[in-house]
């Protein structure tokens, strides 16, 4: 298939339409940089006729990124069957993985061994790293219903998509009672403290809440706390998908319960534990907590995070906890919200403390009502992409020429999706 050719063509339309928007040749020469990318340097067809979507300059397959890289397609599906297939062909890739094994983040396109195999968990030739994510699992089956609501396509939801959508219903209502009900482990022996997990791989100790456990953050930064609450929040609005899906396509009432039944006690374990007073910003939620009274008040600029509800779908903008939280995460309170010279927005620990993430500044705009505030943050993301058109994984907002990852498909995908949003396109 030639989606090259076909994302030329659309490009052909939307380049003048972003010129015209912003007055700027730089935002639409970077948009077109950024938007072709993904097709021309990180998909790979297999032999099977699945698509492998590598990360950027690290040579695995991420469930996450993999998902984003593609998700500005989505908006344009509608003029491309070229777009329809590659996306198809990505969420069928995702299947495999996930039915493979449900609690790693990264493979490999064939059982190589590459990657992270001296760290202590149960791995396979297939896996590039087996840190365990919720929002690995949340991203395809969000993708998958995207991809439905988009094209009313149904040919991707197989009898193997069912297995994978079995197999992480499963394993989140295991993870709800971590450790006991669980056999995931991990460690890692020659990383930082954030790259493995505490107590000899349990991880920290939780009490049972209702909602499912993570190992890892979206950032692949372990978790301090075990139950991280944007990861829980994109769960339940997955889950919601799952049993639209399982009713409305696959006539199939007893997955779909499953589904509800799951989402209502992450939902409500959310409530429970996770709504807090803050005596600045009133009631907001927590990035992190435990269930035994450990709580991290916090945000990250990798998502799903906090800032980030009503774009995973928990809530809408103008929700009053939503506006107290992100009011919170995009101040000082927060301690991984930095400004500089040339930016401001989130960080990460992933990075060095003070970088900005692109990631964090496409998502505050993404999430902002102001128009004005968005087309703005487009021309920053610009300017601090160093003239390479391109955008990067951190960098240093008063010297933005020092960065890290020039090549980050990720990132790249949520400048798209951002301008998109400016001028109109994004659903």
């Amino acid at each position: 298939m030639n989606y090259e050719g076909a994302l030329r063509t659309l490009l052909g339309t939307l380049v003048p339409r972003v010129r015209d928007h912003f007055g700027s040749d730089t935002v639409s020469r970077s948009f077109a940089a950024c938007l072709h990318d993904t097709v021309h340097r990180t998909i790979r067809m297999l032999d099977d006729g699945t698509i492998f979507v590598l990360t950027g300059d690290i040579p695995a397959m991420w469930l996450r990124d993999s998902t984003a890289q593609v998700r500005p397609y989505l908006s344009l599906c509608s003029e491309s069957s070229e777009l329809q297939d590659l996306i198809e062909r990505v969420i069928a890739r995702q299947v495999q993985y996930i039915n493979l094994d449900a609690y790693a983040n990264a493979f490999n396109p064939s059982p190589s061994g590459a990657g992270h195999h001296g760290d202590l968990t149960e791995m396979s030739p297939w896996v590039w790293e087996r840190k365990y994510e919720v929002d690995s699992l949340c991203y395809p089956l969000q993708l998958s219903y995207l991809f439905w609501r988009a094209t009313k396509r149904t040919d991707h939801f197989t009898q193997e998509w069912q297995r994978a959508v079995s197999t992480v219903l499963e394993l989140w209502t295991t993870e709800q009672a971590h450790p006991e009900r669980s056999q995931y482990r991990f460690q890692r022996l020659d990383g930082p403290p954030s790259d493995t997990l505490a107590c000899d791989g349990l991880g920290t100790p939780v009490a049972v809440t209702g909602m499912t456990w993570s190992g890892f953050r979206p950032s692949d930064d372990a978790c301090t706390y075990g139950y991280l609450v944007p990861a829980n929040m994109f769960a339940a609005v997955t889950l919601g998908q799952v049993a639209e899906i399982s009713r409305e396509v696959l006539d199939n009432d007893v997955l779909g319960n499953r589904a509800t039944q799951l989402g209502t006690a992450i939902t409500d374990g959310i409530a429970r534990f996770a709504l807090h007073e803050d005596p600045v910003f009133g009631p907001i939620y927590a990035y992190e907590v435990d269930g035994l009274g450990q709580t991290s008040f916090m945000d990250d600029a990798n998502v799903p995070n906090l800032l980030s509800m009503p774009y995973i779908g928990f809530c809408d903008a103008n929700d009053a906890v939503y506006r107290n939280t992100r009011a919170f995460v995009l101040s000082k309170s927060n301690p991984h919200f930095y400004s500089g010279t040339y930016a401001s927005g989130l960080g990460s620990r992933h990075t060095a403390a003070g970088w900005v993430w692109h990631l964090g500044m496409a998502m505050a705009a993404l999430t902002s009502e102001d128009r004005a505030f968005k087309a703005q943050t487009v021309l920053a993301m610009c300017e601090t992409a160093d003239g390479s058109l391109l955008m990067h994984e951190s960098f240093d907002p008063d010297e933005p020429g020092r960065f890290t990852r020039d090549w980050f498909s990720w990132a790249n995908a949520m400048f798209c999706e951002l301008v998109l949003d400016c001028i109109g396109t994004l659903p």
